[in-house]
């Protein structure tokens, strides 16, 4: 059980994690807190889905439908931000409307062309691991490999790169950072394109699972993040990869239920544990884990 319980925090929190620390860039850089970024991971396993399968009579190769899909709504964002979010940047409440508004426009679109079928494809590889007499399927152990070099990757390009420390600068005093030559709004549109682009990964690496139900599902995925980085501390990346792992455990306890106190009703009551989980964190340290209360800057 203790195994179970662990190798499910590990694999489903890498993807939180993944999606979480995207949705923290943009906030840290920009403050901008992107509502549609779980519709972006939907709409990215979507296209996939529409590339590889016979609907529209394409059936690509799945290594060119994963690639294809990551460009598309990596440049979907990009434009969203760059003749939509940028124009309101400074009012923080149009933002956050435009942005719910772009997500239900992808959900409605979705929705339209799909109805209510899954965004589900084949595994990328087939067959499963036993590790300490658990089975894992192979696909998963893919899904953390690849999470964990993303997050790291994402982690050296902003602490040892020219453009990350951009970001950084641009994060903590954007009037500063204009007069030292850095270009703020370059800089906001390719943190917008990196955050999108990990949305889009985590779409694809998501889609063979089958947790993408329905269009809709990208409204249940957000309260996820949403949870993660208050959690961790909104705009905070190391905050993001801990709260990922607390969500991911606590979802973890109510589905195995070690303890048997729920019976099989724990699953169902998921949400209201992963609520009380941030709700006690809150009290705790009402900036979360690693938040400062923006005093200062969390990149």
């Amino acid at each position: 059980m203790a195994a179970e319980l662990l190798i499910y925090t590990v694999v489903h929190g890498s993807v939180y994690a993944l999606l979480a620390v995207g949705f923290s860039l943009i906030f840290g850089v920009a403050r901008i807190l992107n509502m549609a970024h779980a519709a972006f991971c939907v709409l990215a396993a979507y296209i996939m889905y529409n590339l590889v399968s016979p609907v529209l009579g394409i059936e690509l190769g799945t290594l060119p439908a994963i690639i294809i899909s990551i460009v598309a709504v990596t440049l979907l964002g990009m434009l969203a931000y760059r003749f939509v979010i940028d124009r309101v940047r400074e009012h923080h409440g149009a933002v956050l409307l435009i942005t719910i508004a772009l997500a239900i426009f992808m959900e409605q679109a979705l929705t339209m062309r799909f109805l209510n079928t899954p965004a589900s494809v084949d595994y990328f590889i087939s067959g499963y691991t036993i590790i300490a007499g658990v089975k894992i399927l192979n696909d998963y152990l893919m899904i953390l490999g690849i999470t964990a070099v993303l997050i790291i990757a994402v982690h050296l390009f902003l602490s040892k790169t020219k453009m990350g420390i951009a970001v950084r600068a641009v994060a903590n005093d954007t009037e500063v950072a204009n007069l030292m030559g850095i270009s703020p709004s370059r800089i906001l549109l390719i943190t917008m394109a990196i955050t999108t682009a990990l949305a889009a990964i985590a779409g694809v690496l998501v889609a063979p699972t089958g947790l993408f139900h329905t269009p809709a599902t990208w409204g249940n995925w957000l309260l996820v993040i949403m949870v993660i980085v208050v959690i961790g501390g909104l705009g905070s990346i190391k905050g993001s990869i801990v709260g990922a792992a607390v969500v991911a455990f606590v979802e973890a306890l109510c589905i195995y239920d070690p303890l048997k106190l729920f019976g099989s009703g724990a699953a169902y009551l998921m949400s209201t544990f992963v609520l009380l989980a941030m709700v006690i964190v809150l009290i705790a340290r009402p900036a979360g884990l690693f938040g400062t209360l923006f005093e200062e800057e969390k990149l």
